[in-house]
């Protein structure tokens, strides 16, 4: 393709060979580039392009200077779009990039498009076609940093979509390739989003032992980006195996450091998780974490974080009207959580349906109560067993006794022993 570009550049210009290839190179060379017989070395291009009157850009990848800035200008749009949580826009952008045929010969270009356009699909709630754009971006050639960066989106999104022994296998196959403990900052977050996998499908030995590891290998590295990723997960770790205070520590210097550090949409999202784990670990403190989970919810919808994340926060902000006295409030919440969430999403779905009975249940809506606990268990039916799906299925029974389904309520309780692998 570069010889043929040369070629016709040449003869529209109205030059022979040799007159392209005088005094510096011989035309015989010129013709076997010309033909595709020789690659012509980067010094070499930039000479035939100054001797052509052309850029060098076109000459490499069929683009003139023109339209590479047009098309790195509308990549910057998309990617802004993104940052600043216009994420349907964002979407729009970078699928319309890609239609640019121009882009066709741009491969990194291109694939950071690409790159984007998961990243916006995965934010608007669409985890079946980000996962699928993922995968087939892993399935090109690529620099070793963006294959990490692609395992660490698609990870997330297999955790997301309940595939989790997909987003082990994406995890582990990576880590596995690296000689460890040669770590990286994109190695801990990978690491990170891994050990939230092994948490969710209950493989705690597993990941009290990643844990350990993802600390010293923050500790060695020493940047703020590992240190957040090794201690938030930590903290996760610790709570889940009873350490709520060793947990709270764990989040409260990952918050410090991602406050100076990080980026919005992670500091936002921390934030939420903060105010997620306060509530639980120190359910006295329920009016403290609901200002922080209120300040998250605003932040996150000024960044590009996914329908998800503002769900989970709007969930935990009703929990905390719960725990408050504020069911009306609480109710709020839930509907607004309710409407983010996907189709696909089938446990956050289910902790909707939840706490909707429990609020219903605490203003004496006992029918309509009823109803959204059996919702609950018809999407707890589609899950496959998981911890997190213990967790569920076991409030849920709470929720079934609560109600005065004695009978519901020791089924549910047997499906989350049966989840919880007991």
């Amino acid at each position: 393709m570069v010889g043929l570009r040369i070629k016709t550049v040449r003869r529209q210009r109205g030059l022979s060979q040799a007159q392209l290839a005088h005094p510096e190179l011989s035309d015989s060379y010129v013709s076997l580039i010309e033909s595709g017989k020789r690659t012509p070395t980067p010094a070499v291009l930039e000479l035939l392009a100054q001797k052509l009157d052309c850029s060098l850009s076109y000459l490499v990848n069929g683009v003139t200077a023109e339209q590479m800035e047009d098309i790195e200008l509308a990549l910057g749009y998309a990617r802004l779009a993104l940052e600043n949580g216009e994420v349907s826009e964002a979407r729009t952008r970078f699928a319309e990039l890609l239609t640019d045929n121009n882009l066709t010969g741009l491969t990194k270009l291109r694939q950071d498009t690409e790159y984007g356009l998961a990243l916006a699909t995965e934010a608007g709630g669409d985890l079946g076609e980000a996962s699928a754009i993922l995968t087939r971006l892993r399935n090109e050639e690529t620099t070793p940093e963006r294959a990490v960066e692609l395992a660490i989106a698609l990870c997330r999104v297999y955790r997301d979509s309940e595939r989790l022994t997909e987003a082990v296998e994406v995890g582990e196959q990576i880590l596995s390739s690296h000689a460890r403990p040669t770590w990286t900052d994109h190695l801990v977050e990978l690491g990170a989003t891994l050990l939230s996998a092994y948490l969710f499908r209950g493989d705690m030995l597993r990941a009290k032992q990643f844990a350990a590891e993802l600390l010293n290998a923050a500790d060695t590295l020493g940047t703020p980006r590992s240190i957040v990723a090794a201690c938030w997960n930590a903290s996760v770790v610790a709570e889940s195996i009873g350490h709520g205070e060793d947990a709270l520590a764990f989040a409260e210097r990952a918050l410090a450091v991602q406050s100076e550090n990080g980026a919005p949409r992670n500091l936002a999202r921390m934030r939420g998780a903060y105010g997620q784990l306060l509530l639980r670990v120190r359910p006295g403190q329920a009016a403290a974490a609901r200002d922080v989970l209120t300040r998250a919810t605003e932040e996150l919808a000024q960044t590009s974080a996914s329908t998800i994340d503002v769900a989970r926060c709007r969930l935990e902000l009703a929990r905390a009207e719960i725990v408050l006295g504020s069911p009306a409030e609480a109710m709020v919440h839930i509907r607004a959580a309710d409407e983010l969430v996907p189709d696909s999403v089938v446990a956050l779905g289910a902790e909707a349906d939840l706490l909707v009975s429990r609020v219903q249940g605490a203003l004496g809506n006992f029918a309509e109560a009823e109803i959204s606990a059996r919702a609950v268990q018809e999407r707890l039916d589609r899950l496959p067993d998981s911890r997190r799906a213990a967790g569920t299925w076991y409030a849920a029974a709470e929720t079934m006794e609560m109600l005065g389904d004695t009978d519901k309520a020791v089924e549910d309780y047997q499906r989350a022993l049966v989840c919880a692998g007991l």
